[in-house]
């Protein structure tokens, strides 16, 4: 058996998506690929827990990430394989307007990703970060629902950089959402408000992140 527990933020829960996300695309991929091979026993059986939180940063997780672990591996078994995705940053980049900073600066930020890598190579055979998507600076400018603070573009992909650059020095794979949404025509269409993203935009996430896993040979 694999098990998969995938963390992040309102996205990862799959906010605006009437099919329940990104992870529960890949959970049913998953589930119909194993109903389909049933008569394959060895075949690999995969597990997913979906821990996305709204409005959760990297402190937020790491908060949680070791004890919701171990919540799950309970009932482990040996030579299982354990894989954590974590998709975060944009959360942590949203940027107050009065006092002109980021609700976690970039250099805890950075020290985060560090720390969530360390705490998940004690439980894990493979960790993989999920890139964030952009976002419509338009629609979130101030941000409807907490008009102090702001979602800006340049922030979001500084955000994304960074944990590309900490999991390339950790040889951590991360799947680039943000440059292949952005290579799209009006990729804005994506997003149902202009950040979270709508059905189609939830199902490119999935198929973004089934080809790299697939490539990775994880799935």
């Amino acid at each position: 058996m694999t098990i998969i527990l995938v963390f992040g933020t309102s996205t990862t829960y799959g906010a605006w998506d009437s099919e329940g996300g990104w992870v529960q695309r890949l959970r049913k991929y998953l589930d119909n690929k194993q109903l389909e091979g049933k008569e394959h026993p060895t075949d690999p059986y995969y597990v997913i827990y979906n821990l996305g939180v709204s409005g959760d940063t990297s402190k937020d997780i790491i908060e949680r990430l070791e004890f919701e672990t171990k919540q799950r591996l309970k009932l482990k078994d040996e030579g299982e394989e354990i894989i954590i995705l974590i998709s975060v940053g944009v959360n942590d980049a949203i940027y107050y307007n009065k006092t002109k900073k980021n609700q976690v600066i970039l250099d805890k930020f950075s020290s985060n990703v560090q720390k969530m890598i360390n705490i998940s190579k004690k439980y894990a055979t493979n960790i993989v970060f999920v890139g964030n998507k952009p976002i419509d600076e338009s629609k979130v400018d101030p941000i409807p629902w907490r008009m102090e603070c702001s979602y800006k573009e340049i922030f979001v992909e500084k955000y994304d950089l960074k944990a590309a650059e900490i999991c390339k020095k950790n040889d951590i794979p991360f799947i680039d959402v943000y440059h292949i949404f952005k290579r799209q025509d009006n990729y804005k269409k994506l997003l149902s408000d202009g950040v979270h993203p709508n059905n189609e935009g939830h199902k490119r996430i999935f198929e973004i992140v089934k080809k790299d896993l697939e490539k990775l040979e994880i799935i």
